[in-house]
């Protein structure tokens, strides 16, 4: 099976090892996977602001770099939300692009859903000990219906106690550049997760997007918590958060 690593730009810039997590749960699953050199971004930041003819450009972008391997597995619901839920907006008024697009769309996962759906994995390569909270990002539980996957996974690993946290489908503030445009809204939701987080009693909260990883961390940081843990599924369960 030849998989396509996006990396994904925030992950690639800020938390590399979080993409040499996602390798290894993926070559430990037995594929062959490929990170093509010339990724850049997924478009969505473009998307968002209203910048339609370069998010379109990255779309053809990616449909140039990834329509070739049999998968596409994305370590972000919310890069992975842009893919499978959006492309077609931004490509439908070129046959060409769109029909390239539709025989790859059934081809992108959420790194999660990925391991659970089409792997359907029963061990993973990592161990970790402790108790958990999940937080759900909102594009990958309300785009990608991702929910049951991580939390089957974290599972896998018997030294774990997931706690669940008061409305962990709650958004988390960050938003991507609703962080930067609403900068109070954005606080304030955010103490409310982290409230919700430090409640749940978990030693660490667990998710599957980087940006709502920094937005909460940073949050936590900023009010004087340094001992929580913020941690991307991927490195749970290729075992990188014991290092």
């Amino acid at each position: 099976m030849r998989v396509g690593l996006f990396v994904t730009c925030l992950i690639d810039l800020m938390r590399p090892e979080i993409g040499m997590s996602v390798l290894d749960l993926l070559e430990s699953a037995g594929c062959e996977v490929v990170v093509p050199e010339t990724q850049t971004c997924c478009g969505q930041p473009g998307y968002n602001s209203g910048e339609r003819s370069i998010a379109r450009d990255l779309a053809q972008k990616f449909l140039d770099e990834f329509e070739e391997f049999d998968y596409v597995v994305v370590p972000s619901g919310s890069c992975g939300g842009m893919i499978k839920a959006h492309y077609g907006d931004l490509l439908r008024d070129d046959p060409e692009l769109m029909g390239r697009f539709e025989r790859l769309q059934p081809r992108v996962y959420e790194l999660t859903d990925f391991l659970v759906n089409v792997l359907k994995l029963d061990k993973v390569p990592g161990t970790f000990s402790g108790e958990v909270t999940y937080h759900d990002s909102c594009s990958g539980l309300r785009e990608l219906g991702v929910q049951a996957q991580p939390r089957a996974l974290l599972g896998l690993l018997p030294g774990v106690t997931l706690t669940e946290m008061k409305d962990c489908q709650a958004c988390c503030g960050f938003g991507g550049t609703f962080a930067l445009k609403y900068g109070d809204i954005s606080t304030a939701i955010v103490d409310e997760k982290c409230a919700n987080i430090k409640a749940s009693g978990a030693q660490a909260v667990v998710l599957g997007d980087l940006g709502c990883i920094l937005n909460i961390e940073g949050r936590l940081r900023r009010t004087g918590d340094r001992t929580t843990r913020v941690l991307h599924i991927a490195e749970v369960l290729a075992g990188r958060a014991d290092k």
